[in-house]
Formats: structure tokens, sequence, C-alpha cells
């Protein structure tokens, strides 16, 4: 599958899932994971999606501005950099964030998150 095409799918896949389910994200994630977000890490899927679900908003949407992809690795592995806007229910205005995935191939023919850094962007 061509890395544009495969990008723009698990982006689609990640946000549309973390808007309407975040512990849905759970299979993204394995036991070597890592999520830095805002500066705070957090190891093993169990934990990273605990700190998804205990985000302090229960609504969001995101907007996807831009997606960049390059292959890593010869593993076949791919990072991904995300760029958007987060509108949370209720706020009027939108957040601006950065994200950054590195995919790892499963030998079952699909991806995880390896690596996960999040930021929200302030003018």
């Amino acid at each position: 599958m061509d890395p544009d095409a495969l990008a723009k799918a698990f982006v689609d896949h990640y946000y549309s899932t973390f808007d309407a389910n975040r512990a849905g994200l759970a299979n993204l994630y394995q036991e070597g994971s890592m999520l830095t977000f805002e500066g705070q890490k957090i190891s093993g899927a169990q934990n990273i999606v605990a700190k998804l679900i205990g985000l302090p908003f229960q609504q969001c949407q995101h907007q996807i501005s831009t997606v960049d992809c390059q292959p890593s690795g010869p593993a076949g592995g791919m990072l991904v950099f995300v760029s958007g806007n987060i509108q949370l229910a209720g706020e009027q205005h939108a957040l601006k964030f950065s994200q950054m995935f590195h995919l790892i191939p499963t030998p079952q023919g699909s991806f995880y998150v390896f690596n996960d850094i999040f930021r929200l962007n302030y003018a």
C-alpha cells in the first residue's frame, strides 16, 4: 500500500475512534508502546488508554489539517506527523495540536503505535 494512503487511513481511523470511543484505541498500542502527552511519559497499552480515557473532557472533534509520513527503518515502520484542531464540547474556540506516531508492522500485516507524542500548540 502507498505510504501516504496508509498514513491517511491510520489517521482517519485513530481520530474517528478517539472522538467516538477512546477505549477503542487499546488495540492500536502494545505493552512496549510509549505516549508522551504534553511532556508526561506513559508506557504500556493499558496505561496509555487509561490516560486518554481520563482526559478532562468527554466529547471532542478532531479536524485534521496536515498528515506527513516517512518510512522508518528496515522493518517497514512509518513515522506519521499530524497537525490540526480539536474542538471540545462547550468551548467556543478550537485548540491547535500536533501529534507524531511511530508505527511498527505486526506479523499479522497491520501496524501498532510504538511511539506517540502529543502537544497542544499555543499561539
